[in-house]
């Protein structure tokens, strides 16, 4: 398959066939995801679990759900609390930005720079008020919690909190949730 001169659009995406599931867009280049790792497939249920229990009412929870933030950017992040008016029909491919109230990724090593570098800043550009992103550190996982700060120029995250041992925030979702030895929880 040859991409396009001027790379793919977010609608090439449901018009592809035979694409691999969780590929994504990004700077209209096709990404497909690698194959899971132990760490990520156990903090994503871990998270999705007390994510569930404890959003306001008004918001689902979606995992491995694209958005579309502009024509060449559709991403895919690995949870994210939306909207539940969001949740239309059962044929939909993704959600708009607006709608989403936090997304959180989980790097690994083939996705590290995306994931710590230019999916937050697509997020923010795009009006997502909340990211997280989870990395290994051992057997625990550090979370970086990062807020759309009103005072920046280009409209992207502040500085993030960094959890170890514990997650404890109180937007967009309040939760306490324990971080450490994830490999036996």
């Amino acid at each position: 398959m040859r991409p396009p001169q001027d790379g793919f659009t977010a609608e090439d995406l449901d018009r592809i066939p035979d694409l691999p599931p969780h590929t994504e867009l990004i700077d209209g280049n096709l990404v497909l995801a690698s194959p899971q790792k132990l760490f990520p497939m156990l903090i994503l249920r871990l998270l999705e679990r007390e994510l569930d229990q404890h959003v306001p009412q008004g918001l689902r929870v979606a995992r491995e759900f694209s958005v579309k933030l502009a024509e060449r950017q559709r991403p895919e992040p690995d949870l994210m609390p939306a909207q539940a008016s969001a949740f239309r029909e059962l044929d939909q491919t993704w959600f708009p930005p607006e709608v989403v109230e936090l997304a959180v990724e989980v790097v690994s090593p083939e996705s590290e720079i995306r994931d710590r570098e230019r999916k937050p800043q697509l997020y923010a550009r795009a009006g997502v008020r909340f990211f997280w992103r989870i990395e290994q550190d051992g057997n625990d996982a550090v979370l970086y919690e990062y807020e759309k700060d009103p005072a920046s120029p280009s409209g992207d995250y502040g500085r993030p909190t960094i959890h170890r041992g514990t997650l404890k925030t109180s937007v967009p979702v309040k939760l306490e949730f324990d971080l450490t030895d994830i490999l036996h929880r």
